[in-house]
């Protein structure tokens, strides 16, 4: 089956199947949540992102492999509902952006920083700060090597627009010059978008909009 990033509470998981990687996608939680289970296919060693709600589906998921690691995209309440309970399951280590580890109730055991490595298995994220929607939001970008880069954007960038920044003229400058300088410019058109919450898109269909978000401030 051809990976869509089409997924719904409740409803079944879908697998993008990469050369090196897995990428499993499931939506969970009332404000439909995404939570991404990467797997390296060398090792079957596995990381999460972003253990959002209903830690049950979540560690059905996962399965008895179990998770290494787990990482929070950004601090709001939404994105770690299931924490305290996957990582009490499985162990994993905890990692979210260092201006956000603050804002988590679990610890974060590796504050990750801009350009900061995250390895699942043989497989390398490299995370990227966007500063705006929450001082420490963070984007991990897949570089694969057999193809396009892969972009796990949590509430930073999502099919026609970049995240919620409440109406802050300082804040929404601050993300869009982040999700443009560190996104759009060094990424192809081909990179594959996965957001925090509904479907998946690619730079390539949202680069042309970027005057239009300018200009609408949001």
């Amino acid at each position: 089956m051809t990976y869509s990033g089409a997924v719904k509470v409740g409803g079944p998981a879908d697998v993008h199947e990469l050369p090196d990687l897995m990428i499993t996608k499931v939506a969970v939680g009332p404000m439909n949540n995404n939570a991404y289970l990467l797997r390296c296919r060398a090792t079957d060693e596995q990381l999460l992102i972003d253990a959002a709600n209903d830690a049950h589906t979540l560690i059905t998921l996962i399965g008895d492999d179990g998770i290494a690691s787990v990482v929070t995209t950004h601090q709001h309440g939404d994105h770690w509902q299931a924490l305290a309970e996957v990582v009490a399951a499985t162990g994993a280590r905890t990692y979210a952006g260092r201006e956000d580890a603050e804002g988590i109730p679990v610890p974060t055991e590796v504050p990750v920083d801009d350009g900061d490595t995250i390895r699942v298995g043989r497989v390398e994220l490299t995370a990227r700060q966007l500063v705006g929607h929450t001082p420490g939001s963070i984007a991990l970008v897949y570089d694969d090597p057999h193809g396009h880069p892969h972009v796990f954007t949590g509430d930073c960038l999502f099919p026609g627009g970049v995240g919620n920044t409440r109406k802050d003229p300082e804040a929404f400058a601050s993300l869009i010059h982040d999700v443009e300088t560190k996104i759009f410019a060094p990424l192809p058109d081909e990179s594959w978008v996965y957001p925090g919450h509904g479907n998946d898109t690619t730079l390539g269909a949202e680069r042309p909009h970027l005057p239009e978000w300018h200009a609408r401030g949001w």
